[in-house]
């Protein structure tokens, strides 16, 4: 088990997430010009690549850790890692994809502190736009006409029907009282962990790799994910939204079941017993949207008292641990390794 505060080199992480977005953005933006109007602007927008009147903007346009990861994948098959560069900017185009889709389900009206698309241009254009970006990711493969694209492709999209799975699994949770630990960690596994361990062993595929090392990578990639999911709970109900950029307790506004959340209610005791009755409740009142700050703030205390924050934690640390074992099965350049792990510790200590 990692320490509760891996020592993260934040130079060397800012440095990678700075090549996979200088490398994939270029080809990020070509692709998205692609799109008929008004869908090119729309998808401009959510990228962070103008503002809502359509001005030049430096917007937030997300953390990159996809394409760092994609890029250092061709690496550590021996490749170099331009090589990569198309399964960066695929694995990206499906992210994406998912957060217009995610945010208008979710009714979520920021994202990288701005209003989300749905809000700004209409849930059609949020809707068409996702189904864009997918429709391009498998486009951009494919064109480049080898065997490895053609791999690299059957990987996305199975990657991709796991995500749309997890996705359903959300939202049907959403109505159940309970939800096991064992299925909120399936449904995190398939709507983060899928993509994540597809972004990781995609630009190995491209470089060549055989399916052994590409599959190694994907578990290193999966586990990564869970971990990544469970700090993305931990934000979801305590994060600071002026890092974040959503709402307080903005997990708690929408009913997820998650980590936390279930954690507790499998705990036992009064506070996760009272918890249980309040979430029921909730469950069944019509004026859940007008709940006070204190309410939510009463939910979040009882879950922590639970266990819940404390148990999510550890998970975090333990499925980082795994990831990092995964990467003693991949022959790899010794800083490769190095690298992906310092993402890897990245992901458990961010704030955002």
């Amino acid at each position: 088990m990692p320490p509760a505060n891996p020592a993260v080199d934040t130079v060397e992480v800012n440095a990678l997430l700075e090549r996979g977005r200088s490398l994939s953005t270029p080809v990020l933006r070509a692709a998205v010009d692609r799109l008929a109007a008004p869908m090119d602007t729309v998808a401009a927008y959510h990228f962070g690549w103008i503002d809502a009147q359509g001005r030049p903007s430096d917007g937030d346009g997300g953390k990159a850790i996809r394409p760092a990861l994609a890029l250092l994948s061709a690496e550590a098959a021996g490749a170099a890692p331009e090589k990569g560069i198309p399964g960066a900017v695929a694995v990206e185009l499906v992210h994406n994809f998912s957060l217009l889709h995610d945010d208008l389900m979710d009714g979520d009206e920021q994202r990288r502190h701005r209003d989300t698309v749905w809000k700004v241009h209409g849930p059609a254009q949020a809707i068409l736009v996702g189904d864009a970006l997918f429709a391009l990711a498998n486009e951009l493969l494919l064109e480049l006409g080898t065997p490895e694209a053609g791999r690299a492709t059957r990987r996305l999209t199975t990657a991709t029907r796991k995500l749309i799975d997890g996705q359903a699994q959300d939202i049907s949770y959403e109505h159940r009282e309970r939800v096991t630990v064992e299925e909120c960690l399936e449904m995190e596994g398939n709507k983060t962990g899928a993509l994540l361990a597809c972004a990781v062993s995609i630009g190995a595929v491209l470089g060549g790799a055989d399916d052994r090392t590409a599959d190694t990578l994907e578990a290193y990639g999966y586990h990564l994910g869970l971990a990544f999911q469970a700090v993305d709970d931990l934000l979801g109900i305590w994060g600071d939204p002026g890092s974040t950029g959503k709402q307080t307790w903005s997990d708690l506004r929408q009913r997820k079941k998650s980590l936390p959340v279930v954690a507790a209610l499998a705990a036992g005791g009064p506070a996760s017993e009272r918890l249980g009755e309040l979430l029921a409740a909730d469950a069944k009142s019509n004026d859940f949207e007008h709940f006070s700050e204190e309410e939510f703030a009463i939910r979040a205390a009882l879950i922590e008292e639970a266990g819940g924050r404390e148990w999510t934690s550890q998970e975090a640390r333990r499925q980082h641990a795994v990831a990092i074992e995964a990467l003693d099965g991949v022959d790899m350049p010794v800083q490769v390794r190095a690298q992906l792990t310092a993402l890897a510790d990245f992901v458990v200590v961010r704030k955002r």
